[in-house]
């Protein structure tokens, strides 16, 4: 059971994730895409009309919670709230971009 759990977290998964707090306007989207590009992770974000970002990531886990500690600690992004699903991978994604 224990060498399934380990091919497991180097699967890759992709999230939908929408982040809630002072996330526009504070460079949340350029961190996003460079973090997202340092950890080798593929996906999009996009300001929402109503103050949230939105980002889909693909990677590991690891990778994807790296890239999200990194987007918490930009400078002045202040991060109260994520909600996150998984989502199915998209197997074309090439690249991090913003929308």
């Amino acid at each position: 059971m224990q060498d399934n759990k380990k091919i497991t977290a180097h699967a890759p998964v992709r999230r939908r994730m929408s982040f809630h707090g002072e996330v526009q306007g504070v460079g949340f989207r350029f961190t996003a895409t460079q973090a997202a590009r340092m950890y080798g992770c593929t996906g999009w974000c996009r300001n929402e009309y109503d103050g949230t970002v939105t980002m889909e990531i693909q990677g590991t886990d690891a990778e994807i919670n790296a890239v999200v500690a990194t987007i918490c600690k930009g400078k002045y992004i202040v991060v109260d709230r994520i909600d996150s699903e998984e989502i199915r991978i998209d197997t074309d994604e090439r690249q991090f971009g913003v929308k």
